[in-house]
């Protein structure tokens, strides 16, 4: 149980336990600030739907846009994708990168075709976590689509996005997958790293 869980255990144990008289009537304001937070709440789960609902009619998959993307610039690897179904036509925004170099583009979700001008960066130019990230896909053979075909099995669901995401120095897949007709599912995987000189091991993502 991570420490998250195990403070939110520990909370509903305190409310439970409390008497009556030890919850203070809410004034007005509070009243109107959990009504508006309801609203919140139901107007970002009607994006929440809306979003899937453009990925489901959407012609392309999460893998088949990597590919795409990754065609544009021979030897680059996909390190970060997401589905964006707010704009007029769905699109995959796809990062890629290559020696010191980062790609972002925008393919179309139903034609698979480029949308837009692709936008370029170099490493020394990202945030430290961006570029510890690109560094350590360097370190292991594994692509970000050998993660998504694993997540997609375990959870017998469709990737929406994926990324990198480093932890302790260890470099994660993250995955997230819609199951169902709305379950959201975060998948992470660890790679093994390559292999190094004189090692007789042998490393597989499995």
């Amino acid at each position: 149980m991570s420490n998250k869980q195990r403070f939110a255990v520990l909370l509903l144990s305190l409310l439970a336990l409390a008497p009556p008289f030890a919850i203070p009537q809410l004034s007005a304001m509070q009243t109107a600030m959990q009504e508006q937070g309801t609203e919140d709440e139901r107007v970002q789960q009607e994006a929440v739907n809306r979003e899937l609902e453009a990925f489901r009619a959407a012609q392309l998959s999460l893998r088949q846009a990597m590919g795409i993307a990754e065609k544009l610039h021979v030897g680059s690897r996909t390190a970060d994708i997401s589905f964006d179904g707010a704009s007029g036509s769905p699109v995959y925004r796809v990062k890629t990168v290559r020696d010191n170099r980062l790609w972002e583009h925008a393919i179309d979700a139903k034609t698979g075709n480029t949308i837009g001008t692709e936008t370029a960066s170099r490493l020394k130019d990202l945030n430290s976590d961006d570029r510890n990230n690109v560094v350590a896909l360097r370190s292991v053979r594994q692509e970000l689509s050998d993660a998504v075909v694993i997540a997609e099995r375990a959870t017998s669901g469709k990737a929406i996005g994926g990324g990198l995401m480093t932890d302790n120095g260890k470099l994660n897949f993250v995955i997230i997958v819609v199951s169902g007709n709305s379950d959201l599912k975060q998948v992470v995987l660890e790679p093994p790293r390559a292999r190094t000189p004189g090692s007789n091991r042998h490393h597989g993502m499995r």
